[in-house]
């Protein structure tokens, strides 16, 4: 299906990332998977190719881009590379328009050099053990003490929680009837005394994504560190959860598709009965199936690119394309996989890792019951 998303300075972008992934990152990745870990060299030389600047202003050395075209390219070359970049889309994509929207000019001159070159990675702590997918659940306290806060608490599975050097913690700083708020964010430094780190966690998929276990003693934030205004974590949170979820959701599809590809090219090769088994009607059906669907979905997230750029994408509609791009990746890959076979369990091949990638998305970022909680309430019930 034709897509009208992209002009030319897009797929010349795209252009630029694919012979990046081809020529420095394809041939160390097992490196990484082996490691757990995505070395901070990556992320370094992706601000000298200006990817890891292009939202944060010019005077900072970034690009000052406001499209999230570029981003939605990225997402889908890393995929089509049978690459993962580990916490890059949670950096740019999630914690990164925070620091946009909320940084004063003191806190722009101190970070915002770093962020565009690369040099400073980020993280967003929100989860606790006690209080996931419920922010106003958060136990984790900040008590003003002079010119700081002294922060106790933990969170865990935090995206980029290992390398991160600036981790933006959602503690509770007072006491409300409602909940929701007196919840400040706190920009925590890598090295603070008190703070500490668990991890990379063990996880089914994700295997180069450093998600890790923070622990907070009496850690002494300066005020100053206070991104956006005190109390109003909530809100500050909220208004970003629209470019989040389409970001899984750009994933999502653009992992399907690469799914589709790698099947597409195995049932041709591969023979059964004395035929090849792309000549079996089942395979002919379920990967026309697949494809109808992932253009379907395909269709949704291009949509939400275009209304996130107009400054349009509403939570209701950022939360129906990600539900309905989680799911049917989730059939879309598990078909794909059923057609490898046995082989389609072995984790040599990319298959067996697009598949354990896809099982978090319908996960993180909301859950598919929040997203379907969430779009019910829009119906009125």
């Amino acid at each position: 299906m034709r897509r009208t998303l992209y002009d030319q300075e897009h797929e010349d972008f795209r252009l630029m990332v694919r012979k990046f992934l081809r020529d420095e990152v394809a041939p160390v990745y097992p490196e990484w998977e082996d490691d757990g870990l995505v070395p901070r060299s990556f992320f370094e030389r992706l601000g000298e190719l200006g990817v890891m600047g292009l939202t944060i202003p010019e005077q900072y050395g970034g690009a000052g881009e406001a499209s999230y075209r570029f981003g939605a390219v990225l997402s889908e070359e890393v995929s089509a590379a049978l690459v993962a970049t580990g916490p890059l889309r949670c950096h740019l994509d999630v914690v990164l328009p925070y620091f946009l929207a909320y940084a004063d000019a003191e806190q722009r001159e101190r970070w915002f050099p770093g962020l565009a070159s690369g040099h400073l990675l980020t993280a967003v702590a929100m989860t606790e053990p006690g209080a996931g997918s419920d922010l106003a659940g958060i136990r984790t306290r900040a008590r003003r003490d002079g010119d700081h806060y002294v922060l106790d608490g933990a969170k865990t599975f935090i995206t980029g929680g290992m390398l991160a050097d600036l981790t933006i913690v959602v503690a509770r700083t007072s006491d409300e009837e409602n909940p929701r708020h007196g919840l400040t964010l706190l920009v925590v430094e890598s090295g603070t005394d008190g703070f500490t780190r668990s991890g990379p966690m063990k996880k089914l998929g994700m295997h180069v994504q450093d998600t890790a276990e923070l622990y907070f003693e009496g850690v002494r934030v300066p005020a100053a560190n206070v991104l956006g205004e005190e109390g109003r974590a909530f809100e500050h949170l909220g208004n970003n959860l629209p470019k989040e979820r389409l970001g899984i959701a750009v994933t999502a599809v653009a992992n399907a598709k690469a799914a589709v590809e790698l099947a597409k090219g195995y049932v041709t090769e591969r023979t059964a009965f004395g035929r090849r088994v792309s000549e079996f009607q089942n395979t002919r059906f379920e990967l026309a199936s697949a494809t109808t669907e992932l253009d379907a979905a395909q269709l949704m997230v291009d949509h939400g690119v275009a209304e996130l750029d107009e400054g349009r994408l509403t939570p209701v509609d950022a939360a129906k394309i990600k539900l309905f791009a989680t799911e049917v990746q989730g059939r879309t890959v598990d078909r794909c996989l059923q057609l490898f076979g046995g082989y389609g369990y072995m984790a040599e091949y990319p298959i067996s890792r697009l598949y354990a990638d896809a099982r978090v998305t319908r996960i993180y970022g909301g859950t598919s019951e929040v997203m379907r909680t969430i779009i019910a309430k829009s119906l009125g019930i």
